[in-house]
């Protein structure tokens, strides 16, 4: 989910939403309504969809609820389709779905959210993410999808209809929770299931993400048919009831086709002078079971760029996620080739098709026209990034724009576990394979002591030490936006930024300045300020902050970093301070070192784990011997009398361990 604390509601930013209303095509289709925190209001249909959309803001519909639900409404959505009967029946199975609050649309380019399989291990866990990491082969990602709230409301009742693992770490030691006595649970944290068997459990969640729903349900109808004729009436209660829940996640889109017994993908692209925007739509017995978007450069025919993605995208599905059909906007240059791998993949023959009549084609026409949209959209949202970046290198005077913005800021409480932030903006854009975190070295800095000047300096000092060295040594040093060298991995000044930016006011600016100028890149580097009361801009030398205003492109991406930054440190200072707090109570246990600290944490998992552990259980951790484990339990229980007449000789080995 993604906050948008700063946006201010459309009703209150005139400008922004007639922008927005002359974004929205006069098409049928359905609109969503979302708030600050990205949770959809309101979910509508409409033969026209800017017409019904305006009709909210005019005043015209004075209805206590609506008006309630517009001062909420910050941003609008739209999908297109062909009729609108057909946004009729998708508004009625998108309604049943989100449930929103107001009875708003499709995520656009944010991340898509994944359901992750990690089939690599014994027990698989399935776990909800937005970053698709491809290190383990036998990992499966399912989507993306194109609302996480649906996503999590999906994967919640498939854990209500069958028994998965609930939790992430077992919630005790050495006995299975509640959720296993009601059956929500096969007891996976004390191995009461084998892997084998929990294996084919999730093997069937697998088949409702794949959208094998109604195999999947013809396969449980047999077993529980074959449980009722042996008499084993309580299995077949229990395959009933997966049965009727498995009917009740069947409210998804439907798309009209003429047979909707065949697994389909439809794929097509829009494109302008620069970029392609392709749009794939995973069809599913009929259903519209996922959307997935991607962006190319448009120097190549539009079937090869089809082509190109197509190959790229089946390589990391399993088979039995390959359709029967794939419809195909061009004719691709490698058809026959890829149809034929697909075919072998797939055991079976595989059809690629570019449609020209019927309702085929029209689906095709549906997905390049929402292509399209996706491609203007975020044409235009490129174009304010760039009038953003435009507009900071006028007031900053810069000669170039700057490509590459890096902010920094500090986060501490009372100058305990000081941590310091980078973040790094790109062409507007945040790009955290930048992202980088500083624990504050300084031992002026400590608990009941801060000092955000000392640390910015730090940090400031750190980052560009290597550039400091280089300098010496001769070398030039180029900012980004200057050099085409941000892109060669090989350059040893690839990262260099055009402009850095100080969360703070004239005296973290001092700081740094004093830093760089020791360092002899003072003039090398633009470093600037920024102020949190009033936003104001502060340049090394000048006691005046510049004349500009709050809500001027620059300046707002300005804030957009500070703010990124602010998050970054938050986040990573709050990380430090629960890792000092959980160790902090065995800091205090004599012998017992970070090492075995670790060693402990990793077996028990948490401190009211090894609190309640006996000395005998304690030493069986490796490098922790029976002297150590009774220090231990000594710690915890001081009352305990009789301690030390536990034998040590079973011990012996693992007090032999090095810590």
């Amino acid at each position: 989910m993604t906050d948008h604390p700063e946006t201010p509601l459309l009703i209150d930013d005139l400008e922004r939403l007639e922008t927005r209303l002359k974004e929205i095509p006069q098409e049928p289709g359905v609109y969503y309504m979302r708030d600050r925190t990205d949770q959809i209001l309101y979910i509508g249909k409409s033969k026209r969809l800017r017409s019904r959309l305006r009709s909210y803001f005019n005043g015209h519909d004075t209805r206590p609820r609506i008006a309630l639900m517009m001062r909420q409404v910050v941003e609008i959505e739209v999908i297109v389709t062909d009729t609108e009967a057909e946004a009729l029946a998708l508004e009625a199975n998108l309604i049943r779905q989100h449930q929103p609050h107001f009875n708003v649309l499709l995520k656009d380019d944010k991340k898509y959210p994944y359901l992750c399989i990690t089939w690599s291990e014994p027990y698989p866990r399935i776990f909800i993410t937005r970053k698709r990491r491809m290190a383990k082969e036998r990992d499966r990602y399912y989507g993306p999808y194109v609302d996480s709230r649906t996503l999590r409301t999906t994967l919640h009742l498939v854990k209500r209809i069958f028994p998965l693992r609930q939790r992430p770490q077992p919630l005790f030691k050495d006995r299975p929770c509640l959720n296993y006595d009601i059956g929500r649970c096969p007891g996976v944290c004390q191995a009461l299931i084998s892997s084998e068997d929990y294996r084919k459990t999730v093997q069937k969640v697998a088949m409702i993400f794949q959208g094998r729903t109604r195999e999947l349900e013809e396969s449980l109808m047999a077993q529980m048919e074959v449980a009722a004729e042996n008499l084993n009436f309580e299995h077949a209660a229990r395959l009933r009831d997966q049965i009727a829940g498995l009917k009740s996640l069947s409210a998804e889109q439907k798309v009209a086709l003429p047979d909707d017994t065949i697994s389909r993908d439809a794929i097509a692209l829009a494109a302008d002078d620069q970029h392609a925007c392709i749009q794939l739509f995973q069809i599913r017995a009929g259903r519209l079971v996922g959307r997935l978007g991607f962006f190319a450069d448009a120097h190549a025919e539009p079937g090869a760029i089809l082509q190109r993605v197509l190959e790229e995208h089946y390589q990391t599905v399993d088979p039995v996620e390959i359709p029967a059909e794939i419809l195909v906007q061009h004719e691709l240059p490698d058809g026959e080739m890829l149809a034929e791998f697909l075919s072998q993949a797939k055991g079976r023959k595989i059809s690629i098709v570019a449609p020209q009549r019927q309702t085929k084609a029209e689906l095709i026409e549906m997905v390049e026209r929402n292509a399209g949209f996706e491609l203007a959209r975020t044409q235009k949202f490129a174009d304010r990034n760039t009038q953003s970046m435009q507009d900071l290198a006028e007031i900053l005077d810069l000669p170039e724009l700057p490509r590459r913005i890096e902010g920094y800021d500090i986060s501490h409480i009372q100058g305990s576990d000081a941590v310091a932030s980078q973040v790094v903006f790109i062409d507007g854009q945040p790009a955290k394979q930048h992202y980088r975190h500083y624990k504050i070295k300084n031992p002026e800095v400590r608990s009941g002591r801060s000092d955000d000047f000392a640390s910015m300096a730090e940090v400031i000092s750190r980052r560009f030490k290597k550039y400091a060295a280089a300098k010496a040594r001769g070398e030039e040093i180029v900012a980004a936006s200057q050099t085409s060298a941000l892109k060669s991995q090989t350059s040893a000044l690839a990262d260099f930024p055009d402009v850095v930016m100080i969360d703070g006011g004239k005296g973290q600016l001092s700081a740094v300045v004093k830093v760089l100028r020791e360092m002899n890149l003072l003039e090398d580097i633009k470093v600037i300020s920024l102020a949190k009361q009033r936003e104001e801009i502060f340049l090394p030398g000048e006691s005046l902050p510049l004349e500009t205003e709050a809500e001027q492109p620059g300046v707002q991406l300005l804030r957009r970093l500070r703010d990124e930054a602010h998050r970054f440190a938050v986040s990573f200072h709050r990380q430090q301070r629960t890792t000092r707090m959980r160790r902090s109570s065995l800091d205090e246990i004599p012998g017992l070192g970070h090492h075995r600290q670790k060693l402990l944490l990793a077996e028990f998992r948490s401190i009211d784990y090894i609190r309640e552990a006996s000395p005998e259980q304690l030493a069986t951790v490796p490098g922790i011997g029976m002297a150590i484990a009774k220090q231990i339990y000594q710690y915890f229980h001081p009352s305990d009398e009789g301690i030390d007449n536990i034998p040590e000789a079973e011990h012996s080995t693992n007090s032999e361990v090095a810590s």
